[in-house]
């Protein structure tokens, strides 16, 4: 009855999108309404927000250059060649 009863609760929560934790809970419809909203307000106290790139390490490049290796992506000598060109960026 137990085992029964669990079930029951799980299935339900799967179908009404539990979420545990913070942040959002919002679907993607409304997020995408309620964003729209928010442009659309003539707030003078809101300030766009800047996103700024960061550059790659030069660790995450060659581990990254390594995965196209080993995927072939990429031959032994493309590998050599770009891995002295990272490492000389130092």
């Amino acid at each position: 009855m137990l085992i029964g009863l669990s079930a029951i609760a799980f299935l339900a929560g799967c179908s009404i999108d539990l979420r545990f934790g913070g942040g959002s809970k919002m679907t993607s419809a409304a997020t995408t309404a309620n964003n729209t909203a928010n442009n659309n307000t003539a707030n003078t106290n809101q300030h766009p927000v800047v996103q700024q790139s960061v550059a790659p390490t030069v660790g995450q490049q060659l581990l990254d250059l390594k995965k196209a290796l080993d995927a072939g992506a990429i031959s032994e000598q493309e590998y050599e060649t770009e891995k002295v060109r990272i490492l000389d960026q130092k």
